[in-house]
């Protein structure tokens, strides 16, 4: 569990502003306009772009790859760091932005190894949606707390006691109000703000524009008969009145020990609701807390550096062919031109060039902190998984691999072009785009996936990445396990299957199945060796 210490007085100031979180929802429910938001009020941008507008406009700060621009999803997790000046205090938000479609799940689920919390995004029309559900339990699993902002409330949507009671019976978590909205729809006027005791109004002519702020002494002002309708008011006060009977108040500790979510209510798209989330991430997100790692925990205010990978992103700019570790730094005060040791190799590391980001545009970082993201240049030294350090050999622990769900074999349009495939399809797995496997008899490589969609944008990328086309083709084998044992029984094992056997691309045994039966009869026949669906990149 995380070691939750809120404003603790040991931690350097730096630190102690700092806030880490990911944004998880399913599909379509406003996470990437949410984002823009966020960049907007930041100062990090001028003017969000919207995700439902045509050609250049569609190209969202945060999606940097064609395809992504093309469709107007999210298939990659990018990073994004920007100040944030709440009433009282500044804040410096390190966001990371997540695809929310399910074929894109498993660099969400290293994406949610990196952040101390994450804030969830649900439809107000549509509840609870499966990919949310998958995403929440993750954060479970790790006791991330969790801040939730129910957007759309400008359209259709639910009651407001149906949504919550729905995100307390399916994702067993007490739900506080932080606003509470007025009317619905055409109706949707804004929101009483429950922590502070204030009246929010939208602002529908202009969607950049931050909405009125009214200060109100309770519900009984008679400042808000001014301007809420008759017949909204008298529902405002009825169901206020019913959620602080019915409803926890908020507990900043159950908050950040996950076990309590505050919900805001609001429309990304007009920008409502955006800046009370905002200041709720700062008031009750936490600060930068300890990172699992083998032989000990590191914490944020300890003096000497630690950072580890836990995303690779290929050609972000195509015209260089370069690839840029996403690191998080787990501790100290980090600043450019550090020799740090690469724990995995051994080996030290100049970090000359390390860049902070704004989706994909980059400034050179001068210095960065515990808590924050970074991301450094390099030529495949780096992979998923890999500590850096200032000399003490410390390995990052929990960044999950997954056992591919779908796998096809995958061949060169051009037959000569094979060594340049093999170039490609290597980068990919290092980046964690994709599972390939050499198998131990033929030749050619079967790639895995966890999604459909997933083989669509590797295709794509390695003709536009490399200019290469690509084939897939259907594959007998139908999931992918690690083998692992003491030396003996596993050579023994690979030697009896071999037609099952290939490799991955860090030279690991893997173990090929067409059906449960193969894996019934391996656990049957073969005591000494496990199967495992998953990975753990402890390297």
């Amino acid at each position: 569990m995380l070691d939750i210490a809120p404003n603790r007085p040991d931690l350097p100031a730096e630190i102690a502003r700092r806030r880490t979180f990911a944004i998880i929802s399913h599909p379509d429910a406003g996470k990437t306009t949410l984002t823009e938001k966020f960049l907007l009020y930041g100062g990090a941008i001028q003017m969000a772009g919207q995700v439902r507008a045509k050609g250049e406009a569609r190209r969202t700060r945060s999606d940097f790859m064609q395809m992504e621009k093309d469709r107007g999803i999210s298939v990659s997790a990018s990073a994004m760091s920007f100040d944030f000046a709440s009433k009282d205090r500044s804040f410096r938000f390190n966001l990371v932005d997540t695809p929310g479609h399910s074929d894109f799940s498993e660099d969400t689920y290293r994406t949610l190894t990196a952040v101390d919390a994450a804030v969830m995004v649900i439809d107000g029309a549509k509840g609870v949606e499966s990919q949310t559900r998958k995403l929440f339990e993750v954060c479970r699993l790790r006791d991330l707390p969790i801040l939730t902002f129910c957007n759309k409330m400008d359209r259709e949507a639910r009651d407001t006691f149906e949504i919550i009671d729905e995100i307390q019976e399916n994702l067993a978590i007490d739900v506080t109000p932080a606003s509470w909205p007025i009317g619905m729809g055409r109706d949707f006027l804004g929101c009483y703000d429950m922590l502070n005791d204030r009246l929010e109004l939208m602002d529908r002519a202009d969607r950049n524009v931050v909405a009125e702020s009214i200060r109100i002494d309770g519900l009984d002002d008679p400042t808000l008969d001014k301007h809420v309708p008759a017949h909204l008011l008298e529902q405002l006060r009825e169901e206020v009145e019913m959620a602080r009977e019915l409803l926890p108040a908020l507990d900043p500790q159950s908050v950040l020990e996950g076990h309590m979510t505050p919900i805001w209510f609001g429309s990304a798209i007009n920008s409502f609701g955006v800046k009370e989330l905002m200041e709720g991430i700062g008031i009750y997100g936490p600060e930068p807390q300890p990172q699992p790692a083998s032989p000990r925990q590191v914490s944020p205010e300890e003096s000497k550096v630690c950072g580890f990978v836990f995303k690779v992103q290929a050609n972000m700019d195509p015209k260089h062919r370069d690839r840029v570790a996403f690191v998080r730094l787990a501790s100290g005060h980090f600043n450019r031109g550090m020799k740090l040791t690469h724990v995995r190799t051994k080996k030290p590391m100049t970090i000359s060039a390390p860049v902070l980001f704004l989706a994909s545009d980059r400034e050179l970082a001068e210095e960065a902190w515990a808590g924050d993201i970074i991301g450094i240049p390099n030529h495949g030294q780096l992979r998923i998984g890999d500590t850096l350090t200032e000399g003490e050999a410390l390995k990052a622990t929990g960044i999950p691999s997954f056992a591919p769900e779908l796998l096809q074999g995958v061949r060169a349009g051009d037959p000569m072009k094979a060594k340049h495939l093999e170039k490609a399809l290597m980068q990919f797995a290092e980046e964690g785009a994709a599972k390939v496997f050499k198998p131990m008899i033929g030749s050619g490589f079967i790639v895995g996936v966890v999604g459909a969609l997933q083989f669509e944008v590797l295709g794509s990328r390695i003709e536009l990445e490399y200019g290469l086309p690509v084939r897939f083709d259907s594959s007998q084998f139908t999931s992918a396990r690690w083998v692992a044992g003491d030396k003996q029984a596993v050579e023994k094992f690979i030697n009896a299957n071999k037609q099952h056997i290939s490799y991955d691309h860090d030279g690991d045994v893997v173990y090929l199945t067409r059906l449960q039966w193969d894996i019934d009869r391996v656990e049957r026949d073969y005591p000494d060796v496990t199967l495992s669906a998953t990975k753990e990149m402890m390297v």
